[in-house]
């Protein structure tokens, strides 16, 4: 008699779930021709800090509004400083300043190639064997990577273009060293509660940044389009992508977060060609596919029995 309640329940989680994963892949998809677009005319260091520092504002809000607000134990001070400098601010510089030479179709795809790094980090660290589905799918996406980088779709010869590529290359990695750093770290609060003094730590590191390199901007000038991208780099692009994550990850099975989460870098990509007139080139769709492929083979983890307690919980 209880079991159509539970079922209930879990469809509504699963639900909620999905809803949430659409939000993911939108808001971070859309964060990529949203701040390609933006830095044309604001400061990219300025556009990144404010927009964070509003997204602090929102979380804070949400969770002093749900009593979930509460200030982080020592014991979690790790997660915040790794998640704080490395995956997001240094990240989010380098994403910033790539930005300025490289498409951000492009940019997002390159952007988001972190479990590849994840993968041989692991063995030479851990002493991890990666699973045979693990290597093919490493191939897989390296053969993508050799596509996108050949002499006919890249050109080696201006010099901004290879900073770009490689700046976001680079931030795929320090991702993949904060996911190997607080591995195993079992954190007090959630992530979403710690959420704002990582985005602090963020904002604050690229606001000094911007006060050292960049003029500082007129707000009370933007026009209307800049305004609203900006208001979609803080909302959509910075809060409700972190909560959109968090809840995805919490009330979907396994396998459908980590893959769903793979397309973002395709929304970005096909945002990028409707709305800046970006070219979706025969090699950057077939590095496309076989990066996110290979990704997903590679992300995809191989036992599925914590997804039932994972909705049931």
């Amino acid at each position: 008699m209880v079991r159509p309640s539970v079922d209930a329940a879990i469809m509504d989680k699963r639900s909620i779930g999905y809803f949430a994963l659409m939000g993911a892949i939108v808001g971070y998809g859309g964060l990529w021709p949203v701040t390609r677009k933006a830095i044309e005319t604001i400061p990219p260091f300025w556009f990144a800090s404010l927009r964070m520092w509003v997204g602090v504002m929102i979380l804070v809000i949400v969770l002093f509004t749900t009593r979930r607000l509460r200030m982080p134990s020592r014991h979690d001070l790790p997660l915040i400083l790794s998640i704080g400098f490395l995956m997001l601010a240094f990240y989010t510089t380098l994403m910033h300043l790539a930005l300025l030479y490289v498409e951000a179709g492009r940019a997002a795809l390159l952007g988001y190639t972190t479990p590849l790094w994840v993968l041989p980090a692991a063995y030479f660290l851990f002493g991890e064997t990666p699973s045979r589905r693990k290597l093919i799918g490493m191939a897989i996406a390296m053969t993508g990577l050799i596509i996108l980088f050949n002499p006919r779709a890249f050109n080696w010869s201006d010099s901004d273009v290879v900073l770009g590529n490689a700046l976001l290359l680079l931030c795929a990695l320090l991702w993949s060293v904060t996911i190997i750093h607080i591995r195993g770290h079992r954190p007090v609060l959630t992530p979403i509660q710690l959420a704002p003094f990582q985005l602090m730590i963020s904002a604050s590191f690229i606001g000094i940044l911007a006060l050292l390199f960049e003029p500082f901007p007129d707000v009370t000038s933007w026009t209307t389009a800049e305004t609203g991208l900006f208001f979609y780099g803080a909302t959509f692009g910075t809060a409700l992508a972190m909560m959109s994550v968090t809840t995805c990850v919490r009330y979907l099975p396994t396998v459908v977060s980590t893959v769903g989460l793979l397309g973002a870098p395709v929304c970005a990509l096909i945002l990028s060609v409707f709305f800046l007139g970006e070219v979706l080139t025969l090699d950057l769709a077939s590095g496309l596919i076989l990066i996110i492929g290979g990704i997903a083979m590679v992300s995809v983890p191989k036992s599925r029995s914590k997804d039932v307690a994972q909705l049931k919980g």
